[in-house]
C-alpha cells in the first residue's frame, strides 16, 4: 500500500483516507503535484471493535477515478452518497480525485449543506489487500443465537446436579455468535479494460481481468455481505445485432429465458444467448454479465444491476473533469482531443462504406453526465424495491445516432478549428449501426438522457482548449 502524508503530524502513514474538505482550488490547476491531506476518523481505528458503530456508510466505486468513474463519483457526492475509491491509477491520475472534490465542495457550499465523506484507496481491484479494505469498512456485534429446544421424551437439558453443589447450565441457552456487518451498502465496478482494438490483440489480458478478477471480486463481496452490485457493461454484448438498422432492446441479448411485450403489443419469449459477439471485450462483458445472472438466480438476496453503455462522450461544464485517459486513447472523442490540441495530425475515420447516411458508422452518443445520473438512477430504485428482478439490465443511450461525421463536424464548427481526417478502413470488432432502446430505463429507473451532441461538444472544447496550442502557434 502507498504511503501518504498525515496531515497532523507531517509523518508517512499507510491508511485509508479522506480528502479534506479545505484543500485549495488552485491544487487541481497542476496535475499530480499535490497529494492527498488524509483524515482517518471516519474508518474504524479497529475492525474488531465490537459494538455500536454510528458510521457513516459508503458507496464503494471500483475504479473510480477513470472517466466514467469520475463524473459518477462526483454525481454520488452531489447526491449525498459518502463515496469509497478503489483506483490503480493504471488508466488514470490521482489529480482527479482533487478535482473532484472541489467541484463537490463548490456543489455544497452552494447549497449549504455538509459534504459528504470522499475516500480513496490506490489499489488494483484484484488485490489481496482488499480484503483489508472491506474489513475496515465492517462494524461487529454481539447477538444471541438460540439452540434448538431438545426432541428428547424426557428434558434431561432441565435437569441441575444440585447435590454436588455443581450448578448445570440449561442445554437451550442462547450461543453468542459474532455479527459482521458492512458500512459498504453497495458497489459500482468500472474496473474492466475497454478498448475492442486492444483486446483483439491482448483477450488473456481482458479475461483475467475483466472476467476472472470479477469472479474473485464477487466471492469476497459475499463474503462480507456487500451483494447490492452495478456492473459498468456496454452495448458490445449485443454483438452483430447492432447491425440490423433498428434501436437495440435489452431481450436481445438474455442469459436466462425472459417474457416481454414486443414494439406491437404482443407477448414474446428471449431466448438466452446473442449473436455474433465480435470482440474479446464484448464477450468478456456478456460473460461476466452470464455470471452475474447466474448468481443472482442462484441467490435472490443481490440486487444486481448491469448498465449497458452506449457511447459516452462529453465531460463535466466546469471544464475540470473529462476524458484523460493515461494509455493511448482509442474512443471517437479523446482522439479528436488529441487533433485538437496537436498531439496527433489527422483523425481516422475508419470505414465509410457503412449503411449510414453519410456512410460512416452510427453510433448514440450519450453525455458522460446523463450516464453517471444512470447510476444513481439504479442505486435508488434498488433501495426503492422498483426493480424486482434480482439481476436486471438496463440500456443508458439517448435512443438517437449520430454519424462520425455528424460528431466530427460538430466538435469542428464549436471549436473554430479545422480537424483534418483521413478515411481508412474498417477496424476489426466494429459494428455499423449501435442506437439504444431505452424505455427500460425510462420506465423502470426513472431516468432519461436530457444532453444533447452540442452540449457534449461544448463541454469538450472547454476541457480541451486549454492544452491547444494559439492560431500562430499552429501556423508555425
Amino acid at each position: 500500500m502507498e504511503c501518504y502524508l498525515d496531515a497532523n503530524t507531517g509523518a508517512s502513514s499507510p491508511s485509508s483516507f479522506s480528502l479534506s474538505v479545505t484543500e485549495s482550488p488552485q491544487a487541481v490547476s497542476t496535475p499530480d503535484t499535490q497529494r492527498s491531506v488524509l483524515f482517518d476518523e471516519e474508518i474504524a481505528a479497529d475492525p474488531l471493535d465490537i459494538g455500536e458503530n454510528a458510521s457513516p456508510s459508503f458507496i464503494m466505486v471500483v475504479g473510480g477515478l477513470g472517466y466514467i468513474g469520475s463524473h459518477t463519483v462526483l454525481e454520488l457526492l452531489k447526491a449525498d452518497y459518502n463515496v469509497l475509491v478503489i483506483d490503480d491509477l493504471s488508466n488514470s491520475y490521482e489529480s482527479v480525485l482533487h478535482r473532484i472534490q472541489t467541484l463537490a465542495a463548490e456543489h455544497c457550499a452552494m447549497l449549504n449543506k455538509p459534504m459528504p465523506a470522499l475516500q480513496f484507496q490506490q489499489l488494483d481491484y484484484r488485490s489481496p489487500m482488499m480484503r483489508s479494505v472491506l474489513a475496515s469498512y465492517s462494524s461487529y456485534s454481539i447477538c444471541s443465537k438460540p439452540v434448538a429446544v431438545s426432541t428428547m421424551p424426557f428434558p434431561y437439558s432441565a435437569l441441575q446436579r444440585t447435590d454436588s453443589g455443581i450448578d448445570m447450565e440449561p442445554e437451550d441457552t442462547p450461543e453468542q455468535t459474532l455479527q459482521r456487518q458492512s458500512r459498504i451498502t453497495g458497489v459500482i465496478h468500472f474496473a474492466a479494460y475497454k478498448s475492442v482494438e486492444e483486446s483483439i490483440r491482448m483477450p488473456l489480458k481482458y479475461y483475467m481481468n475483466n472476467v476472472c478478477g470479477m469472479v474473485e471480486f464477487l466471492g469476497l463481496l459475499e463474503e462480507f455481505g456487500i451483494k447490492n452490485f452495478v456492473f459498468s457493461s456496454s452495448a458490445t454484448v449485443y454483438g452483430e445485432g447492432a447491425n440490423c438498422g433498428a434501436p437495440l432492446r435489452e431481450e436481445l441479448c438474455v442469459h436466462h429465458h425472459e417474457t416481454f411485450i414486443d414494439s406491437d403489443g404482443f407477448e414474446r419469449q428471449a431466448t438466452p444467448g446473442v449473436m455474433g459477439l465480435t470482440s474479446p471485450y464484448g464477450r468478456s462483458k456478456f460473460m461476466c454479465e452470464s455470471i452475474l445472472a447466474d448468481i443472482a438466480r442462484s441467490d435472490a438476496s443481490w440486487s444486481i444491476t448491469a448498465l449497458r453503455y452506449f457511447n459516452p462522450v462529453g465531460c463535466h461544464e466546469s471544464g475540470l473533469l473529462g476524458e484523460d485517459p493515461r494509455q493511448k486513447p482509442s474512443n471517437l472523442i479523446p482522439v479528436i482531443a488529441t487533433v485538437l490540441t496537436g498531439a496527433k495530425p489527422v483523425l481516422d475515420i475508419f470505414g465509410t462504406d457503412w449503411n449510414t447516411p453519410d456512410g460512416t458508422a452510427v453510433r448514440d452518443f450519450i453525455h458522460v453526465v446523463d450516464l453517471a445520473q444512470g447510476h444513481i438512477a439504479a442505486l435508488a430504485a434498488s433501495a426503492a424495491g422498483r426493480v424486482k428482478a434480482p439481476f436486471r439490465a438496463y440500456n443508458l443511450g439517448t435512443g438517437r445516432g449520430h454519424t462520425v461525421r455528424e460528431v466530427h463536424e460538430s466538435l469542428q464548427s464549436t471549436s473554430g478549428r479545422a480537424i483534418p481526417v483521413r478515411e481508412v478502413g474498417r477496424r476489426a470488432g466494429d459494428v455499423g449501426f449501435c442506437v439504444a432502446e431505452v424505455q427500460r430505463a425510462e420506465t423502470e429507473l426513472a431516468w432519461k438522457a436530457q444532453k444533447t451532441l452540442r452540449d457534449c461538444s461544448v463541454d469538450v472544447w472547454n476541457f480541451t482548449k486549454g492544452r491547444c496550442p494559439v492560431p500562430d502557434e499552429m501556423e508555425t
